[in-house]
């Protein structure tokens, strides 16, 4: 059984990911962050870095949902690779920070991987404001996002909001995140838990 967690930066993917993994037992799978040889220099320089950041990511992603399905484990997965390619990619080809045949290179080589690989039984997309999320990204305090403006951060919730709303590729549970703390609240964990459990139940 394959679980994703889908949301924009600061939206709260890998503490949940954290999260259900040990209350289900699933194994976790985390977006390469710390490992990414691009993510720092891509911040500081976006148009240089946009088109090494994006292929490194689906690379990474691409690697990940083939060892989900070899492995035959419930396994709970932090982002998906249809972010990279549906909001990512082109919003920084939108913004005249990714050439067009980088993007067109870029949408060819996603297109192939889609071709070849199994959408997530279940997908969880966290739905949060701008307010919400510049509150996290400044709490976690990683010094890369530290240039990150709100109009980007705009410009993402957007292009989430419009792939979500067309989005059938399995089932989808939508998570409000704003008016919620599933960290520090039981109660609010064990409320997305309820609604995880309904879901999972009509998947079998």
């Amino acid at each position: 059984m394959h679980i994703a967690i889908a949301g924009n930066i600061g939206a709260g993917k890998t503490t949940l990911t954290k999260l259900l993994a040990k209350h289900y037992k699933w194994e976790p799978q985390f977006e390469d962050v710390l490992e990414n040889p691009y993510l720092e220099d891509f911040y500081n320089k976006m148009d240089r870095w946009s088109f090494n950041l994006q292929v490194y990511f689906l690379n990474s992603r691409f690697r990940q949902i083939l060892e989900i399905h070899e492995s035959g484990k419930k396994i709970i997965q932090d982002r998906t690779i249809y972010e990279d390619a549906h909001i990512f990619a082109p919003n920084l080809h939108a913004m005249g920070l990714m050439e067009n045949r980088d993007f067109e290179n870029y949408k060819s080589l996603f297109d192939l991987m889609e071709s070849v690989t199994k959408s997530p039984d279940l997908l969880i997309y966290l739905r949060s404001s701008v307010p919400n999320l510049v509150a996290q990204i400044q709490k976690r305090g990683r010094e890369y996002e530290n240039s990150i403006s709100i109009d980007y951060l705009n410009r993402l919730n957007e292009r989430y909001e419009a792939w979500i709303s067309t989005y059938e590729k399995g089932s989808l549970l939508i998570i409000d995140v704003d008016n919620i703390n599933f960290v520090d609240n039981p109660e609010h964990l064990g409320g997305i838990i309820n609604k995880i459990d309904g879901e999972i139940n009509g998947l079998f």
